[in-house]
């Protein structure tokens, strides 16, 4: 193989990637928007930065209570990202 085939492989490899993390954090974003009652304006961009930093956050608290199924760290992940949506979109500050 050599060096343009490598780097063609390498860059279809992150192509991928990048769309397999975009349609996880969008079904988790899509999911946690769900879980919260009424309407909510936001955009596919902000529904996937939300349910890429649920899932991402959620893994953590996943790992750090030792939890071995996928459903629970899956509801973990959609249960944080819909703290996160509250918390930066839906939460009425304080006067």
């Amino acid at each position: 193989m050599d060096a343009g085939t490598a780097a063609g492989a390498s860059g279809t490899a992150i192509v991928v990637l990048v769309v397999m993390f975009a349609v996880s954090g969008l079904i988790v974003g899509a999911l946690a928007r769900l879980a919260l009652p009424g309407r909510d304006d936001m955009s596919y961009v902000k529904t996937i930065g939300y349910g890429l930093a649920g899932s991402l956050l959620g893994g953590l608290v996943s790992t750090g209570l030792g939890v071995q199924s996928r459903i629970v760290a899956l509801i973990i992940a959609i249960a944080v990202a819909a703290g996160l949506i509250w918390v930066f979109t839906r939460r009425k500050p304080k006067a």
